[in-house]
């Protein structure tokens, strides 16, 4: 009886692995409490030091719905980048995309004030729109040249909007961009109170995390999976590269143009010098440091990187200041803030290349080196391969040369 129990506890899962398989199966539920969890965490934590310390508690809330802007870039790069293996530089120019269509639907430059909703849906396929155009002359091409493509795309595109003054006011861009009509529970969206975009930037990344997920999760998802991998053998083996290629082109473009919407709302105004190739770096930066093709890790990934870098560094004089060393109270950080960034990444690269919360896909193909390196145990690698042909198998070839001639 005793040693019944004893296999039966033994062959029983973990209370940890029935609870990371009940979110497995319950993906879209776990998101949902976990966004929930996060949203309350932070709502307490901007209350309380070291945050508190830092900056005010509406401060924070601003700073903590800007992020969301970035986790809603990084999440729809990841799927180009980090998901179909797809480099591209140009990602900016949907976020641009959606936010002067949200512009022109929502503002006195258009004389239109539509309800905010039906056009956060409405930027993001016009966005998704430019993605499939931007995809589909750039089927044929990979690596580098898809890289100068898209770049060259991104580079299009706020020059456009810099010079169609009639449609764009140019340099001085649209302004006096309509806030989103006050929500049940919300209330009214003012610069004053920056909790209803905080909250609002939480319902947009927790449905666009859903979204996603259900994406990566279905024949959609391991198609992209199998064109990053290789997409010849992915060709060879049935799979649409062309409409799986402009899919995830069209997936990234509307999860951008949610983005643009939700900032062009939140600003009031936009003009060509908020989408410059800097928001595509930092974008590609938080995709890459967070850890490309994990969502979770690509969103805590923005976040962290957006607050450390906005919030943080602008704070760091201040905190220095407070600490008394004459050395350091000297140095402004603002001036260099990017070569701290960029030391960061440096650093990052050597150490973690794959991402502070990587996919065990990505972890697994940039330690493969160092698990092969490891010390090898012959009797486990010849069982794995088959039991090693005998001489029976083989023929007596003592007498016989590589070429199978006699000696």
């Amino acid at each position: 009886m005793t040693a019944t129990m004893e296999v039966r506890s033994a062959g029983s899962p973990s209370p940890r692995a029935r609870l990371r398989a009940y979110a497995h199966g319950h993906r879209s539920a776990t998101i949902v409490v976990s966004m929930v969890l996060i949203t309350a965490a932070m709502i307490v934590l901007a209350q309380v030091p070291p945050l508190s310390l830092i900056q005010r508690q509406n401060a924070w809330f601003d700073a903590f719905a800007n992020a969301g802007t970035f986790v809603l870039l990084a999440m729809g790069l990841n799927v180009v980048v980090g998901l179909a293996g797809l480099l591209d530089l140009g990602y900016a120019a949907f976020f641009a995309i959606g936010s002067y269509t949200y512009a022109y639907s929502n503002s006195p430059f258009s004389q239109t004030d539509l309800p905010f909703l039906p056009m956060l849906v409405v930027g993001a396929a016009v966005a998704a729109v430019f993605g499939i155009a931007l995809g589909a002359p750039t089927l044929r091409l990979r690596g580098d040249y898809l890289a100068i493509m898209t770049l060259g795309f991104g580079e299009i595109v706020p020059i456009v909007f810099l010079n169609l003054d009639k449609w764009t006011e140019g340099t001085n861009g649209i302004g006096g961009i309509f806030r989103p009509e006050p929500l049940p529970v919300l209330g009214e969206f003012s610069a004053l109170s920056p909790f209803p975009y905080y909250i609002l930037m939480v319902g947009i990344v927790t449905v666009a995390m859903i979204l996603l997920y259900r994406m990566q999760d279905s024949r959609i998802g391991r198609a992209w999976n199998a064109i990053r991998e290789d997409e010849l053998a992915a060709a060879a083996n049935g799979i649409n590269t062309v409409t799986t290629k402009l899919l995830a082109f069209a997936i990234g473009a509307t999860t951008a143009g949610f983005a643009g919407v939700f900032n062009a709302s939140k600003l009031t105004i936009v003009s060509p010098e908020q989408f410059l190739f800097a928001v595509s770096f930092s974008v590609l930066a938080m995709v890459i440091l967070g850890g490309m093709g994990n969502i979770w890790g690509v969103a805590a990934g923005a976040l962290l990187v957006y607050l450390i870098q906005v919030v943080l560094l602008k704070q760091l004089n201040g905190m220095v200041e407070g600490l008394g060393i004459p050395f350091l109270t000297e140095i402004n950080f603002l001036d260099y803030q990017y070569l701290l960034f960029g030391v960061a990444l440096v650093l990052m690269m050597l150490f973690r290349p794959e991402g502070l919360f990587p996919s065990q896909r990505r972890r697994r193909e940039l330690h493969i080196a160092d698990e092969l390196a490891g010390p090898i145990d012959e009797p486990a690698v010849i069982g794995s391969l088959g039991a090693a042909p005998g001489a029976d198998e083989l023929g007596d070839t003592s007498g016989q040369d590589l070429r199978g001639h006699d000696r």
